[in-house]
């Protein structure tokens, strides 16, 4: 495996970067197809993504900081020498999370109903991204003597010439199937929220299995758990939550939390509005109704006393 794939002219193609690339089109092409179908906006799809990537980037090279911090504290060059290289994918998660949120927050939408929409598609845009680890030969899993071992000849990162653990290619695959599950956990999701609340859920339990199989070293720890397996021990309890609070107030009839058929956006029922104005209707009838019975029924009074007249000079 080689991370170089091709050059043209000046400019290499980095198998890396190509991946990430194409992780990120198919999430926003699939995320502003699925917005039409749930009768959200597609229209705030780039703006939600662009938040995402911008806070993602931001929290995943913080996190990474902080898993080498005795690297800086000796050396803070090391920052800029990092700039191209170095990202910690919860990190990543987390701020895209937030910047998701503060999006939603400035456009003054449902939250949760975007966090649904955008959960498959983050697991999709993961599993291309760790094809992308695999080509440049980051993340890389122990040594083994299996048969299903991978070898490295040319990588920067992992060991060359020493069978690895595939983690990469164990990792693109959780995450694929992730994204089918989510898929259809969101067709019969019984409140906003709970998509997402899967994504934590499926995610952190696939990654803290994950860890105990990784061979790179510089992924930070704490105490015996590695700096992800600590993270995803909060994000599983998060998920968890999510899915128990919000189906509770999707029951009670919190307006944010619940759904419509199908997983469609939940919306007033239109009978409710048919009805009014039928009733509406009903009373500007019942005005112009009652003035016609005034007018006739008054003509009747005068003319009885005439009619009687009339009848007591006859006899």
């Amino acid at each position: 495996m080689k991370n170089e794939l091709f050059s043209i002219g000046p400019f290499t193609v980095y198998g890396y970067g190509l991946m990430i690339g194409i992780g990120i089109i198919a999430a926003y092409l699939t995320a502003e197809s699925r917005a039409k179908k749930l009768k959200l906006d597609p229209e705030k799809i780039f703006g939600l993504v662009l938040w995402c990537l911008i806070f993602g980037y931001l929290g995943s090279k913080i996190l990474y900081c902080i898993t080498v911090i005795d690297e800086i504290i000796a050396d803070p060059a090391f920052i800029l020498h990092s700039l191209q290289n170095g990202w910690v994918v919860y990190g990543g998660l987390i701020g895209g999370i937030l910047g998701g949120y503060l999006y939603c927050r400035h456009k003054k939408v449902n939250f949760l109903s975007y966090f649904d929409l955008a959960a498959p598609s983050v697991a999709l845009a993961q599993g291309f991204g760790r094809i992308g680890c695999f080509l440049a030969g980051c993340c890389y899993g122990r040594e083994t003597e299996s048969p299903l071992g991978i070898t490295f000849t040319h990588s920067d990162f992992a060991p060359n010439g020493v069978a690895l653990i595939p983690t990469q290619e164990i990792s693109s695959l959780l995450n694929f199937v992730n994204f089918f599950i989510l898929i259809n956990i969101a067709k019969r999701k019984k409140a906003e929220g709970q998509v997402g609340a899967f994504y934590l859920i499926f995610y952190s339990i696939g990654r803290f299995i994950l860890e105990f199989y990784r061979g790179d070293l510089g992924r930070g720890s704490v105490g015996s758990l590695s700096t992800s397996q600590f993270i995803a021990i909060f994000t599983l309890i998060a998920g968890i939550i999510l899915v128990i609070v919000s189906q509770m107030l999707a029951n009670k009839g919190v307006k944010a939390f619940r759904v419509g058929p199908g997983g469609t956006v939940w919306q007033a029922e239109p009978e409710s509005a048919e009805a009014g104005e039928a009733a509406s209707a009903a009373e500007n009838k019942t005005d112009d109704e009652h003035p016609e019975s005034d007018n006739t029924s008054e003509p009747e009074r005068e003319d009885a006393p005439e009619d009687a007249a009339e009848d007591s000079g006859k006899e």
